[in-house]
């Protein structure tokens, strides 16, 4: 039963109660009136108390047998004002049950200071979900992976040197209870409980695959149920971390895309007698810089999710609709070799990053028979006319619109940095600068965190990163600039504790380590581009006729950078691809001139036109 029709329903017992009562009353009876009424409320609410449950091979909810038909939607990557959308049209291709993470960084960008406001109002994305007659499963985290910067945790964690994530080292619990202490205050009045949406809480994420520690797993659990968390727990792994990544109370699911080498009956051979749940699955995959686009063919998905529904199989598509990784949020993937992931999150789902209805929702749509309400049409999209460069400043024009530069004898990395109340920087770039009096061989030690462009009296003479490690320098007494761009933190994998970015060790000169900086931290937050966009009245102008559409930004053409409109942050551009377009939502942009700063930080051409696309 969903939220909107217990409501329903409880309005009419109420209204039953309340002529049971004026007839009571009519004959005196007042007190046996009262004891009706509690009568009714214990029913009501003994009813309401039968949450999801996993007592047998079969869910079960309101005492009732129950499939969950999920799917994955990411408030923090979909525009709040298109989350009525994607929701209506998750309900609308057959789903019961929304599932989403939750982004600690997000949440809480600076030690002590939390944001659960517009784009991050977890409670009335959540009521939305009621709203629409969607059950909800919370994967609260801490640690969420998602392709998302150090998998949901804060940087700011990593000013411990001796941090170790995920783990119960105090440093690291310490942290963990203060924002479970507001997390769970947001959350619990939207539990199934307190007549919320939310029927299953999901421990932690994918331990197993991790599994240093295991007297975390129990504490992680201990820190829902002890803030009162009373419904189902779940745990989520793939086929290795099945065998570690559980806790005793817990339901364990598994993620996968293929059926392969028995994955659901291995489940349930190590877990007998209980439902049997795909947490993820892998509706398409993430795309990272310079590979190819992936794709998993509607045909395939269908096959195997057909597969699973006719044995029985509760099911959550991940991702349902993936949306973008808006801003400096995209993660990264480190196996031996450095990845850095692409902003859009489109995943090859059934829902596209733009909110279009793709095959596979379609395809997915039929597999239900039981009737189902109307598709929402898509939100209009328009290609506009190009936007044309205006005026121009260069990486030592905005030196005066940032802070005071920090000195130090020694690089210093981005999260310990005494900036944001001293929190460190997060993301975007990092400018280092010295004196040296002589030229040479310039190496890095593979010291540079993600990737650098090195000036010599301010020219471009080189980059440097995971695979170009050194470069040639001129003779003379120059100024040496390093400017460094955080590309993303891993996150997934056991590298999680080496994640600081910037310089994180000595940089050499002929073997000699350099020494003397001067360092400016470009976190490129909306108030340092407001100040930029002021004095410069802006570099591009993007003019919209009428009701602003969606549309995407092309830069096939460009070189490597980010780009802003109107204040937003829409990500990451960089010419090899395999991302070329970034999506522009038209809540973003406004009717008349649109504010295009760009930022480069690749030395190839300056082009002088942006394109918008359809």
């Amino acid at each position: 039963m969903a939220v909107s029709t217990f409501m329903l329903s409880l309005g009419k017992v109420f209204h039953l109660l309340y002529l049971k009562c004026m007839r009571y009353l009519c004959s005196l009876q007042v007190l046996q009136c009262f004891k009706c009424i509690i009568c009714y409320c214990n029913v009501i609410r003994m009813s309401r108390l039968e949450g999801l449950k996993a007592n047998s091979s079969q869910f079960t909810l309101e005492g009732e047998p129950f499939r969950i038909l999920g799917g994955s939607v990411h408030y923090f990557r979909v525009p709040r004002a298109y989350w009525e959308d994607r929701l209506l049209k998750m309900k609308a291709c057959g789903l019961n049950t929304l599932t989403t993470y939750v982004p600690w960084n997000l949440h809480e960008p600076e030690r002590g200071t939390f944001n659960f406001q517009d784009q991050l109002d977890l409670k009335a994305y959540v009521s939305l979900a009621a709203q629409l007659g969607l059950w909800v499963i919370l994967r609260p985290g801490p640690y969420i992976c998602a392709e998302w910067d150090l998998g949901g945790l804060p940087s700011w964690l990593l000013q411990d040197e001796e941090m170790q994530l995920r783990t119960t080292y105090p440093g690291f619990v310490n942290a963990v209870n203060l924002y479970f202490d507001k997390l769970i205050s947001v959350i619990k009045p939207l539990m199934f409980e307190g007549g919320g949406p939310i029927i299953a809480v999901q421990v932690e994420n994918e331990y197993g695959s991790f599994a240093k520690d295991d007297k975390y797993m129990p504490f992680i659990k201990n820190c829902l149920q002890s803030r009162g968390i009373k419904e189902l727990l779940m745990t989520s792994d793939n086929w290795e971390g099945l065998r570690c990544g559980g806790v005793e109370g817990a339901l364990k699911t598994i993620n996968l895309q293929r059926l392969s080498f028995g994955a659901i009956q291995h489940l349930a051979d190590i877990q007998p007698q209980k439902p049997l749940m795909v947490m993820e699955y892998w509706s398409g995959w993430f795309d990272v810089w310079g590979e190819h686009h992936h794709v998993f063919h509607a045909e395939d998905m269908l096959a195997v999710v057909s597969e699973i529904l006719d044995r029985g199989v509760s099911i959550n598509l991940y991702m349902f609709h993936g949306g973008t990784s808006f801003g400096f949020m995209n993660g990264a993937m480190d196996f031996g070799t450095y990845k850095s992931q692409v902003t859009s999150y489109d995943y090859d789902a059934p829902l596209s990053e733009a909110g279009d209805c793709t095959p596979k929702y379609h395809h997915l749509r039929n597999l239900f028979t039981e009737p189902l309400p109307g598709v929402p049409s898509s939100p209009e999209r328009k290609a506009y006319s190009p936007a044309f460069i205006q005026q121009h400043l260069s990486l030592w024009d905005i030196l005066q619109f940032s802070d005071k530069p920090h000195k130090s004898d020694k690089p210093v990395n981005m999260e310990n940095l005494p900036v944001n109340n001293n929190n460190g920087q997060s993301y975007g770039y990092t400018l280092y600068e010295t004196t040296i009096t002589g030229g040479g061989a310039l190496n890095s030690r593979n010291n540079i965190r993600d990737r650098a462009v090195v000036f010599v009296n301010r020219e471009c003479v080189g980059c440097l990163d995971y695979k170009t490690h050194e470069v040639a320098l001129p003779d003379g007494k120059v100024t040496l600039s390093f400017l460094v761009e955080n590309c993303g933190r891993v996150n997934y994998g056991k590298a999680l504790d080496e994640q600081r970015k910037g310089i994180v060790g000595d940089i050499v000169l002929n073997n000699t380590p350099l020494r003397g900086f001067s360092i400016s931290c470009f976190d490129m937050k909306p108030s340092f581009i407001k100040r930029s966009v002021i004095w410069i009245k802006t570099s591009f102008l993007l003019c919209v006729d009428g009701p602003p559409k969606d549309t995407f930004v092309s830069l096939r053409s460009w070189g490597k950078g980010i780009i802003f409109v109107n204040g937003q942050n829409l990500g990451r551009y960089w010419f090899i691809g395999p991302q070329h377009f970034l999506y522009l939502p038209a809540p973003w942009l406004r009717s008349g001139e649109n504010e295009v700063p760009c930022n480069f930080n690749s030395m190839s051409q300056l082009f002088d036109m942006i394109h918008y696309s359809r």
